[in-house]
């Protein structure tokens, strides 16, 4: 990282009055082009039949990638922003807890690269692998 370091409640404490926090997502790890985040299989992230809704995956991974991305550049010259998303969608879950891992595979100069697999908790089974592209963006001068 290229910041000074950033605690977890620090980065809990971003997600207020997000998505992020409706989707009870809670950052539970950080390091060296990583960060670990957790999110609840319940009534606000289950699809009509029950199961872990793919879009609340998504939502998790790019959680994950935004914020590992903007922990590698200076937040009072860089910003983030989202190119592209995708996701494969490997097996349901119903309830417990989800765990996305994310970790980058190209940190550059204009574009970043994250790989986020989500796993079940309790078994660890893969549910989600996910790849977010990322543009680093000069922050207007003030």
């Amino acid at each position: 990282m290229t910041n000074s370091p950033v605690d977890l409640a620090e980065l809990n404490a971003w997600s207020r009055n997000t998505l992020g926090e409706h989707l009870g997502i809670e950052l539970t790890e950080v390091g060296d082009r990583l960060l670990v985040g957790r999110m609840p299989v319940d009534r606000r992230t289950h699809q009509p039949m029950g199961l872990l809704h793919g879009g609340a995956s998504v939502a998790l991974a790019e959680t994950l990638g935004s914020i590992g991305a903007v922990l590698q550049v200076d937040r009072t010259k860089q910003a983030c922003v989202g190119l592209e998303i995708n996701a494969n969608h490997i097996k349901g879950v119903r309830d417990g807890y989800v765990v996305g891992r994310a970790t980058a595979l190209h940190v550059g100069r204009t574009t970043q690269v994250w790989e986020i697999r989500i796993t079940h908790e309790e078994t660890g089974t893969l549910v989600c692998i996910s790849r977010i592209t990322m543009a680093v963006i000069d922050l207007p001068k003030k």
